[in-house]
Protein backbone atom coordinates (compact mmCIF):
# COMPACT_ATOMS: atom_id res chain seq x y z
CA UNK A 1 0.00 0.00 0.00
CA UNK A 2 1.16 3.35 -0.94
CA UNK A 3 2.68 5.23 2.46
CA UNK A 4 0.84 8.15 2.07
CA UNK A 5 -2.61 5.93 2.05
CA UNK A 6 -1.43 3.78 5.01
CA UNK A 7 -0.78 7.20 6.87
CA UNK A 8 -4.23 7.66 6.15
CA UNK A 9 -6.17 4.81 7.14
CA UNK A 10 -3.99 4.14 10.30
CA UNK A 11 -5.10 8.12 11.25
CA UNK A 12 -8.47 7.56 10.35
CA UNK A 13 -8.60 4.21 12.23
CA UNK A 14 -7.47 5.83 15.36
CA UNK A 15 -9.77 9.03 15.44
CA UNK A 16 -12.22 6.45 14.74
CA UNK A 17 -11.46 4.48 18.08
CA UNK A 18 -11.15 7.36 20.08
CA UNK A 19 -14.15 8.64 18.99
CA UNK A 20 -15.68 5.21 19.60
CA UNK A 21 -14.58 5.04 23.15
CA UNK A 22 -15.65 8.93 23.80
CA UNK A 23 -19.00 8.03 22.60
CA UNK A 24 -19.27 5.03 24.98
CA UNK A 25 -18.61 6.86 28.17
CA UNK A 26 -21.80 9.27 27.22
CA UNK A 27 -24.02 6.66 26.97
CA UNK A 28 -26.07 6.71 30.08
CA UNK A 29 -29.57 6.43 31.00
CA UNK A 30 -31.26 9.64 30.64
CA UNK A 31 -28.68 10.71 28.40
CA UNK A 32 -30.43 12.60 24.91
CA UNK A 33 -29.31 10.24 22.35
CA UNK A 34 -29.19 13.17 19.53
CA UNK A 35 -26.88 15.03 22.14
CA UNK A 36 -24.44 12.03 22.42
CA UNK A 37 -24.29 11.98 18.75
CA UNK A 38 -23.48 15.69 17.85
CA UNK A 39 -20.50 15.42 20.63
CA UNK A 40 -19.35 12.44 18.56
CA UNK A 41 -18.83 14.30 15.49
CA UNK A 42 -18.31 17.38 16.66
CA UNK A 43 -14.89 15.25 18.59
CA UNK A 44 -13.87 13.35 15.01
CA UNK A 45 -13.89 17.15 13.86
CA UNK A 46 -11.89 18.43 16.23
CA UNK A 47 -9.11 15.73 15.86
CA UNK A 48 -8.67 16.99 12.14
CA UNK A 49 -10.34 13.94 10.73
CA UNK A 50 -14.17 13.80 8.74
CA UNK A 51 -16.93 12.00 9.49
CA UNK A 52 -17.29 8.86 7.32
CA UNK A 53 -20.87 8.49 8.29
CA UNK A 54 -23.53 9.69 11.04
CA UNK A 55 -22.70 8.03 13.82
CA UNK A 56 -25.34 5.88 14.98
CA UNK A 57 -26.98 4.64 18.09
CA UNK A 58 -29.11 1.45 17.11
CA UNK A 59 -31.27 0.32 20.42
CA UNK A 60 -32.18 -3.26 21.33
CA UNK A 61 -33.44 -4.63 18.12
CA UNK A 62 -32.41 -2.63 15.68
CA UNK A 63 -29.41 -3.73 14.36
CA UNK A 64 -28.36 -0.63 12.60
CA UNK A 65 -28.65 3.00 10.76
CA UNK A 66 -30.65 4.32 13.03
CA UNK A 67 -30.20 8.57 13.60
CA UNK A 68 -32.44 10.94 15.29
CA UNK A 69 -33.81 14.10 13.71
CA UNK A 70 -33.46 17.55 15.25
CA UNK A 71 -36.86 17.35 17.13
CA UNK A 72 -36.45 13.54 18.40
CA UNK A 73 -35.19 13.92 22.11
CA UNK A 74 -35.41 10.41 22.98
CA UNK A 75 -33.10 9.76 25.97
CA UNK A 76 -31.19 5.92 26.74
CA UNK A 77 -33.34 3.71 29.00
CA UNK A 78 -31.61 1.75 31.99
CA UNK A 79 -32.85 -1.68 29.87
CA UNK A 80 -31.40 -0.98 26.67
CA UNK A 81 -28.42 -2.64 24.60
CA UNK A 82 -27.22 0.23 22.51
CA UNK A 83 -25.03 -0.38 19.02
CA UNK A 84 -22.55 2.43 18.64
CA UNK A 85 -21.32 2.23 15.41
CA UNK A 86 -18.85 5.50 14.50
CA UNK A 87 -16.48 6.18 11.24
CA UNK A 88 -13.82 8.63 10.61
CA UNK A 89 -11.88 9.63 7.05
CA UNK A 90 -8.89 11.71 6.40
CA UNK A 91 -8.90 12.31 2.78
CA UNK A 92 -11.64 9.70 2.35
CA UNK A 93 -9.64 6.83 3.55
CA UNK A 94 -11.74 5.37 6.36
CA UNK A 95 -12.08 3.99 10.25
CA UNK A 96 -14.61 2.38 10.59
CA UNK A 97 -15.65 0.57 14.17
CA UNK A 98 -18.70 -0.39 16.43
CA UNK A 99 -19.37 -1.51 20.09
CA UNK A 100 -22.38 -2.41 21.96
CA UNK A 101 -23.27 -0.88 25.21
CA UNK A 102 -25.30 -2.86 27.88
CA UNK A 103 -27.15 -0.44 30.21
CA UNK A 104 -29.10 -3.40 31.83
CA UNK A 105 -25.65 -4.22 33.21
CA UNK A 106 -26.49 -7.08 35.70
CA UNK A 107 -28.62 -8.62 33.11
CA UNK A 108 -26.20 -11.80 32.73
CA UNK A 109 -28.10 -13.10 29.14
CA UNK A 110 -27.76 -9.22 27.41
CA UNK A 111 -23.78 -9.13 29.03
CA UNK A 112 -23.66 -12.76 26.93
CA UNK A 113 -24.87 -11.14 23.89
CA UNK A 114 -22.77 -8.35 23.71
CA UNK A 115 -19.33 -10.91 24.40
CA UNK A 116 -20.83 -12.93 21.64
CA UNK A 117 -20.19 -10.47 18.73
CA UNK A 118 -17.57 -9.45 19.83
CA UNK A 119 -15.98 -12.99 20.24
CA UNK A 120 -17.68 -13.23 17.11
CA UNK A 121 -14.98 -10.54 15.62
CA UNK A 122 -11.66 -11.74 17.31
CA UNK A 123 -11.99 -15.06 16.27
CA UNK A 124 -12.35 -14.00 12.54
CA UNK A 125 -9.73 -11.17 13.18
CA UNK A 126 -6.91 -14.22 14.29
CA UNK A 127 -7.66 -15.96 11.16
CA UNK A 128 -7.10 -12.75 8.55
CA UNK A 129 -3.97 -12.90 6.47
CA UNK A 130 -3.94 -12.84 2.59
CA UNK A 131 -4.87 -16.14 1.10
CA UNK A 132 -7.53 -16.66 4.05
CA UNK A 133 -11.09 -16.74 2.37
CA UNK A 134 -14.80 -14.47 3.35
CA UNK A 135 -16.06 -18.43 4.00
CA UNK A 136 -13.56 -19.49 6.23
CA UNK A 137 -13.92 -15.70 8.29
CA UNK A 138 -17.72 -16.10 8.49
CA UNK A 139 -17.48 -19.76 9.58
CA UNK A 140 -15.28 -18.49 12.26
CA UNK A 141 -17.74 -15.76 13.73
CA UNK A 142 -20.73 -18.13 13.36
CA UNK A 143 -18.99 -20.92 15.53
CA UNK A 144 -18.23 -18.30 18.12
CA UNK A 145 -21.83 -16.84 18.19
CA UNK A 146 -23.57 -20.05 17.75
CA UNK A 147 -21.57 -21.89 20.54
CA UNK A 148 -23.05 -19.01 23.31
CA UNK A 149 -26.52 -20.00 22.23
CA UNK A 150 -26.77 -16.78 19.61
CA UNK A 151 -27.52 -16.35 15.77
CA UNK A 152 -25.65 -14.66 13.90
CA UNK A 153 -27.14 -12.40 11.72
CA UNK A 154 -26.91 -13.65 7.74
CA UNK A 155 -28.15 -10.78 5.89
CA UNK A 156 -25.54 -8.07 7.22
CA UNK A 157 -22.11 -8.23 6.60
CA UNK A 158 -18.39 -7.03 7.28
CA UNK A 159 -17.45 -5.39 4.11
CA UNK A 160 -14.26 -3.78 2.12
CA UNK A 161 -13.10 -0.49 2.83
CA UNK A 162 -12.25 2.56 -0.03
CA UNK A 163 -11.45 5.95 -0.66
CA UNK A 164 -14.60 7.95 -0.04
CA UNK A 165 -16.19 4.34 -0.27
CA UNK A 166 -18.07 2.84 3.31
CA UNK A 167 -19.02 -0.56 1.70
CA UNK A 168 -17.22 -2.22 -1.37
CA UNK A 169 -15.94 -5.57 -1.79
CA UNK A 170 -15.19 -8.16 -0.71
CA UNK A 171 -18.25 -8.89 1.91
CA UNK A 172 -17.45 -10.64 5.10
CA UNK A 173 -20.38 -12.89 5.60
CA UNK A 174 -21.09 -13.37 9.65
CA UNK A 175 -21.80 -17.28 8.57
CA UNK A 176 -20.42 -19.86 5.95
CA UNK A 177 -21.03 -18.07 3.04
CA UNK A 178 -19.46 -20.23 0.48
CA UNK A 179 -16.92 -17.32 -1.00
CA UNK A 180 -13.99 -18.67 -1.70
CA UNK A 181 -12.07 -15.97 -3.51
CA UNK A 182 -8.98 -15.04 -1.24
CA UNK A 183 -8.46 -11.94 0.35
CA UNK A 184 -5.15 -10.16 -1.09
CA UNK A 185 -2.33 -8.05 0.88
CA UNK A 186 -3.04 -4.07 1.15
CA UNK A 187 -7.18 -4.84 1.10
CA UNK A 188 -8.58 -2.83 4.10
CA UNK A 189 -11.94 -4.72 5.46
CA UNK A 190 -14.02 -3.75 8.20
CA UNK A 191 -14.89 -6.83 10.35
CA UNK A 192 -18.12 -6.58 12.03
CA UNK A 193 -20.26 -9.27 13.54
CA UNK A 194 -24.30 -8.96 14.82
CA UNK A 195 -25.45 -11.16 17.33
CA UNK A 196 -29.41 -11.71 17.87
CA UNK A 197 -31.82 -13.64 20.21
CA UNK A 198 -34.06 -13.35 17.46
CA UNK A 199 -34.22 -15.46 14.31
CA UNK A 200 -31.13 -13.78 12.26
CA UNK A 201 -32.62 -12.03 9.84
CA UNK A 202 -33.41 -7.88 9.23
CA UNK A 203 -35.55 -6.09 7.02
CA UNK A 204 -36.11 -2.58 5.75
CA UNK A 205 -37.69 -0.26 8.66
CA UNK A 206 -39.92 2.93 7.38
CA UNK A 207 -38.79 6.59 8.12
CA UNK A 208 -35.22 6.61 6.73
CA UNK A 209 -32.82 9.32 8.22
CA UNK A 210 -29.93 8.04 6.84
CA UNK A 211 -29.12 8.90 3.00
CA UNK A 212 -25.95 8.95 0.46
CA UNK A 213 -25.96 10.44 -3.36
CA UNK A 214 -26.78 8.08 -5.95
CA UNK A 215 -26.27 10.40 -8.77
CA UNK A 216 -26.27 13.79 -10.02
CA UNK A 217 -29.61 14.73 -11.78
CA UNK A 218 -31.52 18.33 -12.35
CA UNK A 219 -34.38 18.88 -10.11
CA UNK A 220 -36.80 21.55 -10.22
CA UNK A 221 -37.37 22.53 -6.53
CA UNK A 222 -34.97 25.63 -5.53
CA UNK A 223 -34.99 24.25 -1.84
CA UNK A 224 -33.95 20.61 -3.70
CA UNK A 225 -31.13 22.22 -5.63
CA UNK A 226 -29.99 23.98 -2.43
CA UNK A 227 -29.97 21.00 -0.46
CA UNK A 228 -28.25 18.85 -3.24
CA UNK A 229 -25.92 21.57 -3.23
CA UNK A 230 -24.80 20.61 0.50
CA UNK A 231 -25.09 16.93 0.09
CA UNK A 232 -22.57 17.13 -2.64
CA UNK A 233 -19.76 18.71 0.20
CA UNK A 234 -20.32 14.85 1.32
CA UNK A 235 -17.98 13.51 -1.14
CA UNK A 236 -20.55 10.35 -1.75
CA UNK A 237 -20.36 9.73 2.04
CA UNK A 238 -23.52 9.16 3.83
CA UNK A 239 -25.45 12.07 5.66
CA UNK A 240 -28.41 12.40 8.14
CA UNK A 241 -31.18 14.50 7.73
CA UNK A 242 -29.94 16.09 11.49
CA UNK A 243 -27.32 17.62 9.71
CA UNK A 244 -29.27 19.23 6.93
CA UNK A 245 -32.34 20.53 9.18
CA UNK A 246 -29.31 22.32 11.52
CA UNK A 247 -28.93 24.51 7.92
CA UNK A 248 -32.56 24.16 6.16
CA UNK A 249 -35.04 23.95 8.57
CA UNK A 250 -38.33 22.09 8.86
CA UNK A 251 -38.50 21.97 4.77
CA UNK A 252 -35.64 19.59 4.96
CA UNK A 253 -38.01 16.63 4.58
CA UNK A 254 -39.77 17.89 2.06
CA UNK A 255 -36.45 18.37 0.01
CA UNK A 256 -34.95 15.09 0.69
CA UNK A 257 -38.42 13.55 -0.69
CA UNK A 258 -38.23 15.55 -3.98
CA UNK A 259 -34.34 13.90 -4.66
CA UNK A 260 -35.09 10.74 -3.24
CA UNK A 261 -38.37 10.92 -5.89
CA UNK A 262 -35.52 11.99 -8.88
CA UNK A 263 -33.39 8.86 -7.40
CA UNK A 264 -30.39 11.69 -6.49
CA UNK A 265 -30.25 10.06 -3.24
CA UNK A 266 -30.98 6.87 -1.87
CA UNK A 267 -32.29 5.81 1.76
CA UNK A 268 -30.50 3.34 4.59
CA UNK A 269 -33.70 2.39 6.56
CA UNK A 270 -33.38 1.18 10.15
CA UNK A 271 -32.90 -2.31 10.59
CA UNK A 272 -34.51 -4.28 13.27
CA UNK A 273 -34.11 -7.93 13.36
CA UNK A 274 -37.24 -9.99 12.27
CA UNK A 275 -38.18 -11.53 15.19
CA UNK A 276 -37.22 -8.51 16.79
CA UNK A 277 -34.63 -10.37 18.78
CA UNK A 278 -32.09 -8.01 20.98
CA UNK A 279 -29.43 -7.41 18.85
CA UNK A 280 -25.29 -6.69 19.76
CA UNK A 281 -22.93 -5.78 17.38
CA UNK A 282 -18.92 -6.10 17.44
CA UNK A 283 -16.55 -4.01 14.80
CA UNK A 284 -13.07 -3.06 13.68
CA UNK A 285 -10.94 -2.00 10.49
CA UNK A 286 -8.46 -4.18 9.38
CA UNK A 287 -5.66 -4.07 7.07
CA UNK A 288 -4.86 -7.56 5.63
CA UNK A 289 -0.93 -8.21 5.30
CA UNK A 290 0.78 -10.91 3.65
CA UNK A 291 1.67 -12.95 6.92
CA UNK A 292 -1.29 -11.07 9.26
CA UNK A 293 -2.88 -8.69 10.30
CA UNK A 294 -3.06 -4.83 11.30
CA UNK A 295 -5.92 -3.73 13.56
CA UNK A 296 -6.19 0.07 12.36
CA UNK A 297 -9.12 0.99 14.39
CA UNK A 298 -7.37 1.12 18.18
CA UNK A 299 -7.14 4.16 19.99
Amino acid sequence: MNPEVLENYVKAGKVAAQALEYGASLIKPGAIVRDVLDKIETFIKEQGAGIAFPAQTSINDVAAHFCPTMDDDRVFQDTDVVKLDVGAHVDGYVGDNAITINLDKDNEDKNKLVAASKAGRDAAIKLVKAGVTPRQLGKAIEQEIVKRGFSPIRNLSGHGLGQYEIHTTPSIPNYDGGDEKPLEAGQVIAIEPFATTGKGLIYNADSPTLFAMSGVKGVRSPLARQVLERIKTYNGLPFTTRWLEAEFGAKTKLALGQLKQADVIHAYPPLPEEGHGLVSQSEHTILVEKDGYRILTLP
